[in-house]
């Protein structure tokens, strides 16, 4: 069986990160999500990732 590609959603707002997620996951993917810079940093610490999207303006740092 293959993996689920992982991916990882960063975006300050709740609403698009919530929506993307589970579009992303009904579509049969692994989605991990993130609300700024360095929440992202944590999770790309401690995970491997497929796919990052990214929202480039972010309130604690650009994307």
């Amino acid at each position: 069986m293959q993996a689920q590609p992982h991916i990882l959603v960063v975006d300050d707002d709740r609403e698009i990160r919530t929506l993307l997620g589970r579009y992303l996951d009904g579509q049969g993917f692994r989605v991990s999500v993130a609300a700024d810079r360095r929440e992202s940093e944590q999770k790309l610490g401690s995970g491997q990732f497929d796919l990052i999207v990214l929202d480039v303006m972010l309130p604690d740092g650009s994307g």
